[in-house]
């Protein structure tokens, strides 16, 4: 019996699947942990819970699947992005890992675009600007604030490269993942010895870099002892946890787009050429195609935003959905879905953590705009909703601006399994979204890259075509895409308004 493992190193928990040469799931498993915010605007994490949860569920998966050691054939590993995890010289953590929702490299992102030469220049050397969330500020931070910590570090690995470390003792990462450290030479798909001497960052620190279905090592005897397989089971580069979730749904050729709400929300296009939006707005980095790229845009709050809102305000729909033994958000999009297209009015700004496409501002905060006393909780929650969907319309208009080709849109994550969710996502991009037969995301598009790696299919194309089909189709409604192609400039114009208001706020908040 030949076995794949993905591992996903998620922020809320780790998730591993095992699948079989089709495709199939054969067993899964999900431990959650922690994240801390210190300080406002903050977020970290303990790597070691990381481990924990690794080890923890896949023996579970081993356990539930009935796999005997030798079945496990590779490992794909996919995590959480940007991440930073510092190491000494006996491969101790220095600090809690920094992640990719803080927002505190406001100063290290001008300092990198001064060290540059200024924003253009540094997006044609890594095809892309300085933000807080990537790595590259985060060094710089340590550098500048924690200089002790930062004299004892070794090597800065992001969250799902530690974890390869543990597993096999190398230091490696993939090409999907490392574009988004802001060191990589995307073009050339290699590091940026230009960018790493203007930083005076040495290039020791950082891992070796492959492709993503590369064989990175095999398990070392003790973590294969630990996990329950053989040292006979490799493990390849993986992907970043976008580019893994892409991967997952099979976006590994052009034409096609993903929509995947989680936590944040991610618009994900597959492209055969290196296309770089001068301006920054969206991301362009390696795919985990081999010798192929994409572009991505990130919102920071889509999920998050609706299970704020379930936390702060909802208690009683949890309590409700508690006692009917159902999920709390069946119970909010059925309230969501009884308000009318619009909200009646009522706009959501969901820049809960600041945001990323299109503004690439830390200080951006969340906002009901439109507030009337005929509005009532379904109409928020359905705002909220909309809110997201407009945001990420934001880099679905970014990318057809630069000629990127979508002709089919796939949703995934939590917004997929909702169908009223699915039918704004239709109405709010105007174009047909499909769902596909597995909703499993990067766990699955890892345990995919790691079944080409082991051999088992030719290349990642092949292996998608082999096990990923189309479901469900949910088209737009016209009234409703009417509707939202007159509201959205509206969504677009209060950002504007509001910008300066939010440096002003973020003042009072320091």
């Amino acid at each position: 019996m030949s076995v794949y493992l993905g591992i996903d190193i998620g922020t809320s928990g780790t998730k591993t699947l095992a699948i079989n040469r089709r495709g199939k799931i054969l067993a899964r498993a999900t431990v959650t942990y922690p994240c801390s915010a210190p300080k406002p605007a903050w977020s970290e994490q303990d790597p070691e819970d990381w481990w924990k949860a690794t080890v923890k569920t896949v023996r579970a998966v081993v356990k539930k699947a009935r796999l005997k050691a030798a079945d496990v054939k590779a490992i794909g590993l996919s995590g959480q992005m940007h991440g930073s995890v510092f190491l000494d010289k006996n491969d101790e953590v220095v600090r809690p890992a920094i992640l990719w929702n803080d927002q505190r490299t406001v100063a290290e992102c001008e300092e990198i675009e001064r060290k540059a030469g200024g924003r253009a220049k540094l997006i044609k050397m890594v095809a892309n600007p300085a933000l807080t969330g990537f790595t590259a500020p985060k060094i710089l931070w340590l550098r500048n604030h924690e200089p002790r910590n930062f004299d004892k570090t070794r090597r800065v690995l992001l969250p799902k490269d530690d974890i390869r470390r543990r597993l096999t003792g190398e230091y490696a990462t993939e090409v999907s993942d490392a574009s988004g450290m802001l060191l990589l030479d995307v073009v050339k798909r290699r590091w940026s010895t230009k960018l790493l001497s203007k930083l005076q960052i040495d290039r020791e620190l950082l891992a070796e870099c492959y492709e993503s279905e590369d064989v990175t090592g095999s398990l070392t005897s003790r973590a294969a002892k630990l996990l329950g397989l053989s040292t006979d089971c490799v493990v390849v580069g993986g992907a970043g946890d976008c580019a893994a979730g892409a991967v997952g749904n099979g976006i590994v050729s052009k034409g096609i787009l993903s929509t995947s709400i989680g936590t944040s929300g991610v618009m994900f296009v597959h492209s055969d050429k290196v296309k770089i939006d001068p301006l920054g707005r969206i991301h362009t980095f390696c795919h985990a195609v081999r010798g192929k790229w994409h572009m991505m845009g990130v919102n920071l709050s889509a999920g998050g935003s609706l299970q704020w809102f379930r936390n702060a305000v909802c208690q009683e729909i949890v309590a409700k959905a508690k006692r009917a033994k159902i999920d709390p958000y069946e119970i909010m999009t059925e309230e969501a879905a009884a308000a009318p297209v619009g909200s009646q009015g009522l706009f959501f700004l969901p820049y809960l953590s600041g945001e990323r496409t299109p503004h690439a501002d830390p200080d951006a905060r969340g906002c009901f705009i439109g507030l009337s006393l005929a509005h009532g909780r379904g109409e928020m929650i359905r705002a909220i909703i909309e809110g997201v969907t407009y945001s990420m319309r934001d880099s679905l208009e970014i990318i057809e601006d630069l000629k990127v080709p979508v002709q089919q849109i796939r949703a995934s994550g939590g917004g997929s399994r909702s169908k009223f969710w699915r039918q704004v996502q239709a109405d709010v991009f105007g174009k047909k979204v499909v769902t596909i037969n597995t909703d499993e995301g990067a766990a699955y598009g890892v345990a995919l890259l790691a079944a080409v790696g082991a051999g088992a299919y030719k290349n990642i194309e092949e292996a998608c075509r082999a096990t990923i089909r189309v479901v469900r189709q949910t088209p737009p409604s016209r009234k409703a895409k009417s509707y939202y192609d007159r509201a959205f400039p509206v969504y677009q114009g209060l950002y504007a308004s509001l910008k300066d208001d939010f440096k002003e706020i973020a003042k009072l908040e320091r």
